[in-house]
This record gives structure tokens, C-alpha cells and sequence, in this order.
């Protein structure tokens, strides 16, 4: 299958790398607006060869959207436009904006919703690695607007690349990521921005800085083209779990103001039960 990746950052630079090296794809074509992270994508072997949109939309049976989310919005019904029965799909972490522009399209049954739940903090072809999505949840929104045929290579691209499938609405999906996903990124921004503050007046800080501070801050490098986006994109999600967020550090923040180490223990004690899921 000729595969056309557009957008060659960690998630469709590491998914061409894998459809490549794994034998899904018989030719990597990719679609690369800067310059210099296509000479890249060349030069680290993630495609075979770079071109213009239209030239990869003619030219390849299986077409992934991994631009950030802004983009994607646009570019998701200008491709469907122009295909004839070649099959698209998406790797966008917020669903329902994606399905309020495809919805009503003629060939909506040729496109698949998916989030592939992987990353880093890097960005760019550089940061492209192999193996980056096994073992990791692939998630398909609204299957039931996609035809079997799309549903059948979609599921076979995310067999390859070694991560299990789940099946949901692309509005649960938006719920579910708001809290596993972006409140995380949102939690990190904020972090490293109160230390940045704190770091103009104490030059030593980050010496002190261990490896829990690194992990606890380490997506706060993530890109602002990218997240921004999803943000806003996602906005009465978010708004709805920081609340929730924001609840409990107040209740942290009075149990410190009142000196009262029994409602500390209480409330950590309650917080380590995230243990049974995550280990």
C-alpha cells in the first residue's frame, strides 16, 4: 500500500518510520510545509521521497492528516474533495471538531477518525522513533460513519503498529483525553512556569532540581503549535476538569494554611489510589 503521511513531526515522522520498516507500506510519500524538517525527513529515511499535497493525494492509497489540530480542521475536507476511493485518516487528540467538519461530506465513509494515544515532549522529524506506539491504546471515533473497507486498513495500520484498538465517540473521547491528557499538559505548563518565575531571583534552583521535578515538568516542552489547538479546540472539557483541578488545590492549599497534617495524610492517602490503575 502507498502510504502518504502529511505533516512529519514525532507522530507522522514515527508512523512512517514503523509503516515503512514494518512492511505495511510498499512507499512512504510525505507532505512537509517546512523546509527544513522535509530535507530532514529525507536524510533520516522516515519517506521515501516529499511532494506537494495534490501529488500525494493522486498518488496514494492511504492518506494520514498529522498536522496539528487547526490544520487539520481545514485540511481534512479539502483532501476529501479530491480523493476518488482512497482511504484517509487522522491523528488529532480532539475528536469532535474533526467530526463536525467531515460529517455531512460525500466521502465520509472513505475517512477515519483515530488517536493514536502516543508522544513525547519532542517535536519535529528528529524526534521521530521506532516502536514509539506498541503497546499503546489506538483509538477509532465514530466507526460507524466510516465505511468497512476504511475500517478494515485503519485497523490493520494500528495491528502494525502494535497497539490495541478501542472503539468510542468522538465526544467520549474528547471527555476521556481532557482528563488523561490534557490537564497533564496544562498541570506541566504551569509548573515550569512558576518556577521560571521563581528562577529569575534564584539562580541555584534548577541545581536542586531532581528526577521528580523533571518528570513532573518534562511536557511542558511540548510544542505550542501543536497544543494550543487542541486548548482551545477542547475548551469546555478543560474548563470543566480544571475546575475540578483547581478544587483540589485549594483544598491542599488550606490543609497547609491550617497546619492540619491528619487532612494532608488524608487527601495524599486518597490521591495513591491512582496506584490500582497506573503502576
Amino acid at each position: 500500500m502507498k502510504t502518504g503521511v502529511i505533516g512529519l513531526g514525532l507522530i507522522g515522522g514515527s508512523m512512517a518510520l514503523d509503516l515503512r520498516g514494518r512492511g505495511f507500506a510498499s512507499r512512504v510519500v510525505g507532505v512537509e510545509s517546512n523546509n527544513l524538517s522535509a530535507e530532514a525527513a529525507l536524510r533520516l529515511g522516515l519517506v521515501d521521497e516529499i511532494t506537494e499535497l495534490e501529488k500525494c493525494i493522486e498518488q496514494c492509497d492511504l492518506l494520514i492528516v498529522a498536522v496539528p489540530l487547526d490544520a487539520a480542521v481545514k485540511m481534512i475536507p479539502y483532501i476529501l474533495d479530491r480523493i476518488g476511493d482512497q482511504v484517509v485518516t487522522d491523528v488529532c487528540s480532539a475528536k469532535e471538531k474533526i467530526d463536525e467538519v467531515v460529517r455531512y461530506h460525500p466521502h465520509r465513509s472513505n475517512f477515519v477518525s483515530a488517536h493514536p494515544m502516543a508522544g513525547t515532549e519532542y517535536s519535529g522529524p528528529w524526534a521521530a522513533l521506532p516502536g514509539l506506539f506498541d503497546g499503546r491504546a489506538g483509538i477509532i471515533c465514530n466507526a460507524e460513519d466510516s465505511g468497512t473497507k476504511p475500517l478494515e486498513i485503519v485497523k490493520d495500520l494500528y495491528d502494525c503498529l502494535n497497539m490495541r484498538v478501542i472503539y468510542m465517540r468522538a465526544a467520549h473521547h474528547d471527555v476521556h483525553t481532557a482528563y488523561v491528557s490534557h490537564i497533564s499538559h496544562i498541570s506541566s505548563f504551569a509548573l515550569a512556569l512558576t518556577v521560571l518565575e521563581k528562577e529569575k531571583n534564584e539562580k541555584n534552583i534548577f541545581d536542586l532540581a531532581s528526577g521528580g521535578f523533571s518528570s513532573t515538568v518534562r511536557l511542558a516542552k511540548s510544542s505550542a503549535e501543536m497544543w494550543a489547538p487542541i486548548l482551545t479546540r477542547n475548551r469546555d472539557n478543560i474548563l470543566t476538569v480544571l475546575d475540578t483541578y483547581i478544587e483540589q488545590l485549594e483544598h491542599f492549599k488550606r490543609h497547609i494554611v491550617e497546619y492540619d497534617e491528619a487532612g494532608l495524610k488524608e487527601t495524599i492517602r486518597k490521591a495513591n489510589k491512582i496506584k490500582r490503575i497506573i503502576r
